[in-house]
């Protein structure tokens, strides 16, 4: 079983010789649930507000010997020093052990349990979701752009405060809590989902809104291992779900594939997370010109584009690359390229 903690974060770079407007730096993190990025604001103003738009994937479920679950959404809050709580909505994607498909909705308040909602999802449906907060108020929003269908809901959290410390845009695997949402949690075996491709991504914070690489807040791009040590992220379920009992799980984390997010491209609002993939590798390399483009896989390398230059960085491997015109290119080590990683917190 393994307890919830603050991922450690690794520092891509210490600091830019050149920054290019409005493009802060990224950082790289590991989790065993989550995978996707992570924004911390760089003032003491808490996010409002965070909204995304993604592709209901499909779940490749003729392969499977298991249940598998994936779910992808957008969120506030769950990546804090001492965060307690995480307010979410998204959609799913689950596989049975005899091969059936299920696709729908849900969202989350953590510490309570997550609320299945009355909305029929398919596979290919464009879906727009948005939580932000006033208060101890909660709004949550999710409309299926395809079918017209639109869910939207206003809450009060009585029970903790909402946590603003994050916004995030997430591919998870949910979890299993022994004991609800503020025990011990086991991620479940990840579905196959090909790839899960996010756009339209802004978070607001201090009534400022931007992209994810907006130059307000750090972007932290985060890698789902189920063998990694780096924790859970989050708290919580992270998905609806009629989930069988919490031993079933109790090993199950270790049979499942990993996910991993590619560049942030169309100037910080874009990306897309493969599932299968990794940040590890040196061998790769990113490059951009204009929009930023290319995530290159299996070698890890991202490319961060736009007309001021590119920034390259190999995987957990180490390694330098990428390519970049205007002010320039910057290539960075990975994971043993002998950045500092900050220490985790333990639940």
């Amino acid at each position: 079983m393994k307890a919830r903690v603050l991922l450690p974060l690794i520092t891509a770079a210490a600091t830019l010789a050149v920054a290019a407007p409005a493009l802060a730096a990224t950082q790289e993190a590991v989790s065993e649930n989550w995978a996707g990025y992570v924004a911390q604001p760089n003032s003491a103003d808490g996010f409002s507000a965070v909204s995304g738009s993604w592709k209901q994937p499909s779940a490749d479920c003729n392969s499977t010997r298991s249940d598998t679950y994936a779910a992808f959404w957008v969120g506030l809050g769950g990546g804090g020093q001492q965060s307690d709580a995480l307010e979410q909505i998204g959609t799913q994607a689950d596989c049975s052990a005899s091969g059936a498909t299920s696709y729908y909705a849900w969202y989350e308040l953590v510490p309570s349990a997550p609320v299945k909602i009355g909305m029929t999802i398919h596979a290919g449906d464009r879906v727009y979701a948005r939580t932000a907060v006033s208060g101890d108020r909660v709004s949550l929003f999710l409309r299926d752009e395809t079918t017209g269908h639109t869910f939207q809901k206003t809450l009060t959290m009585t029970t903790t405060t909402p946590d603003t410390s994050t916004a995030e845009w997430i591919a998870e695997a949910p979890s299993e809590c022994a004991n609800g949402t503020s025990g011990e949690c086991t991620p479940l075996p990840l579905s196959d989902f090909g790839s899960a491709s996010f756009t339209d991504a802004h978070a607001t914070a201090g009534g400022h809104t931007g992209s994810i690489s907006d130059s307000h807040w750090t972007a932290t791009a985060v890698a789902l291992s189920p063998d990694s040590s780096g924790g859970l992220f989050g708290g919580g379920y992270g998905g609806w779900g009629q989930f069988r009992n919490y031993s079933d799980y109790a090993l199950a984390d270790s049979s499942s594939a990993g996910a991993a997010p590619g560049a942030l491209t169309s100037k910080g609002t874009a990306f897309t997370v493969k599932y299968g993939a990794s940040l590890s590798g040196g061998n790769g390399s990113g490059e951009g010109q204009g929009e930023p483009q290319g995530d290159g896989y299996p070698g890890g390398a991202y490319g961060y584009g736009g007309g001021y230059g590119a920034y390259g960085y190999g995987g957990y491997g180490g390694g330098y690359g990428g390519y970049g015109g205007g002010y320039g290119a910057y290539g960075y080590g990975g994971y043993g390229g002998g950045y500092g990683a900050y220490g985790g917190w333990g639940y």
